[in-house]
């Protein structure tokens, strides 16, 4: 009830305003990049804004308002607010007339631990024994579908993650989530803290966190790759969609607890019995390539401390590979009663990057060759640029491998893939170049995951290229992430802290049980017309963001709208790395 008392006081409130500035809720570092956007529902302009001290009250800072961008969304009128000039850390305001900002702050610290605070929601999604609820689950995986062996054949596949907040799991999205909490060891190990064991429990144990979550996940992806010539892509399937729960108790599938393991069998596979389809499975590469890059990265950082465990961790990237080698081709996931389904259409960038991480631990050459054909073949991620694709279509969002494949090349090869990053990016900045948001990211179903990854492509860009042309474009996506959108919101649940951001998404943890699902990313906008018309969307509650809502774009912070708020261990593991990326930039 009192949910209900603020929405509707809140909907009135904004109902009658008429201009808005959105600023990024975290803050912003001082030597980098400040900008917010102001929007007005009316046909208003701006000509100029104030910066002012939050303790003195003070103008600190002004300047012109700049271009005026048009239309965009609810809003009628939009510019965009440079303050990167203005260096000093502190708390300050943005003022246009009788409009003004949040507070927020600058400083070198502003994303000090965020990347540790979003592990607590991929903890939380543990599969097997979850250390939030401190109990077991799915204890029973699980039974084969499609494989050499007998249909029903049981098989131990206990673990990982599940992959939303439904409870299903797939090996795509879990070696993706693995593979970017690697990565970001790797690339930024000093922002990583160490308060967990193992399992997940409060209590050091002299690993960092991210490498204990990232290791949870590699234990799953081995069992789901036990032998040198089986692989399996997804435990459960839509069946699980019945209703929401708590997890443990799933007696969906015909036998009792168990749940079914779809085998990789590079055929079509069932996808929604009463729609007579099959889904468009070619091969298994795509999940073979995850699988091999996981492994590989995982191989050049365990093994030091655990060269047994690397030793595994390296026969299986090559299994892997040699899998993806045979039967090149994609895996798409299973489905039984709805049509919905990862539909995953590439491979090459795949097997790309498997090449390029089994060239970085073993220097073997012909992994360096083979990875150079492999990126020939997929240049630019096919989304980028387009308005429109299907759901996990182009996946993952960008493609890593031209990153790993770069620092292991010279000369023109080296070039050539840099100026691949860049044509993508250009694409988009052509579309993100015309609105104050600078968004040129399609709205579709998982936009914010899009939103992460693109942002991450454009400061690899960076690194390779040392241009820094599309700097502000990788800011303003970052920036949409955390409140410079048209609702004014963070898209992380409980991140910042203080600060506007989900408290009923599409979660059985928070719907239930009033758990919170900190750090957890959610999915993001979606197109007017991909709401309109997906299946079984009802809100619950009043929509207090009404006044944002266009015929382009809608979000809802509402458990009933699984397609705009339902958070994603893929989307929040990519986040954790940008999340990283940032925190060692102002350190």
């Amino acid at each position: 009830m009192k949910r209900c008392i603020f929405l509707l006081l809140l909907f009135f409130t904004t109902a009658v305003q008429a201009e808005y500035i959105r600023i990024n809720q975290l803050g912003y570092l001082p030597a980098g990049i400040k900008v917010a956007v102001w929007g007005s529902l009316t046909d208003a302009t701006l000509q100029s804004f104030e910066l002012l001290d939050s303790a003195s009250g003070k103008v600190v800072f002004k300047a012109a308002a700049g271009k005026a961008f048009g239309s965009y969304g609810p809003f009628k009128q939009s510019y965009r607010l440079d303050f990167s000039s203005f260096k000093t850390p502190g708390t300050y305001q943005l003022r246009t007339g009788n409009t003004s900002s949040p507070y927020f702050r600058i400083a070198r610290n502003v994303y000090q631990g965020s990347a540790d605070f979003c592990l607590r929601y991929l903890r939380q999604q543990r599969c097997g024994f979850n250390p939030f609820l401190k109990d077991s689950c799915h204890t029973f995986d699980g039974y084969t579908l499609y494989g050499p062996m007998p249909d029903s054949t049981y098989i131990n596949t206990i673990g990982g993650w599940h992959d939303a907040s439904d409870y299903l799991q797939y090996s795509t999205t879990s070696a993706n989530t693995a593979y970017h909490l690697l990565a970001a060891y790797r690339d930024f190990p000093k922002v990583f803290g160490d308060r967990h064991d193992a399992n997940g429990l409060p209590g050091k144990n002299s690993t960092a966190d991210v490498l204990d979550e990232a290791r949870w996940g590699l234990d799953w992806l081995l069992r789901m790759h036990p032998q040198d010539d089986w692989l399996f892509n997804q435990i459960a399937d839509d069946r699980d969609h019945k209703g929401m729960r708590i997890p443990g108790l799933d007696p969906f599938y015909g036998r009792g607890f168990e749940r079914p393991v779809y085998f990789c069998s590079g055929e079509p596979q069932v996808q929604g019995v009463k729609y007579n389809k099959m889904n468009k499975s070619t091969g298994v590469a795509s999940t073979a390539g995850k699988f091999s890059s996981a492994f590989s990265l995982a191989y050049s950082l365990f093994q030091k401390n655990d060269p047994v465990y690397a030793s595994r961790l390296l026969k299986r990237a090559n299994t892997a590979y040699s899998l993806g080698v045979k039967k090149p081709g994609v895996q798409q996931t299973a489905s039984v009663l709805s049509p919905y389904i990862y539909a995953e259409d590439n491979w090459t960038d795949d097997m790309e990057l498997a090449a390029a991480q089994l060239f970085a631990v073993t220097k073997k050459q012909a992994f360096l060759k083979e990875g150079q054909i492999y990126a020939a073949k997929e240049t630019i991620t096919p989304w980028l640029g387009k308005d429109t694709a299907s759901h996990y279509q182009w996946y993952p969002f960008i493609n890593i491998g031209h990153y790993e494949l770069a620092k292991h090349s010279k000369g023109a090869a080296k070039q050539q893939l840099i100026q691949y990053y860049k044509t993508g990016v250009e694409r988009v900045w052509e579309k993100a170049k015309e609105n104050a948001f600078y968004r040129g990211v399609p709205f579709i179903w998982c936009s914010n995951n899009l939103t992460t990854s693109f942002a991450i492509q454009c400061y690899w860009y960076q690194q390779l290229s040392g241009d820094a042309s599309f700097a502000a474009l990788a800011q303003a996506n970052f920036d949409w992430l955390f409140g410079c959108n048209p609702w004014g919101t963070s898209m992380v649940y409980g991140l910042p802290a203080n600060g506007d951001t989900p408290v009923d998404p599409h979660s059985a943890f928070t719907h239930l049980k009033n758990y919170p699902i900190d750090g957890g990313l959610v999915d993001g906008p979606v197109y007017g017309t991909i709401y309109n018309s997906l299946i079984g969307i009802r809100l619950a509650d009043p929509d207090e963001y009404a006044a944002f809502q266009s015929s382009l774009v809608v979000y809802h912070d509402d458990y009933g709208d699984y397609s705009t708020n339902e958070p994603t261990m893929d989307g929040t593991a990519s986040l954790i790395y940008l999340l990283a990326l940032k925190e060692n930039e102002g350190n």
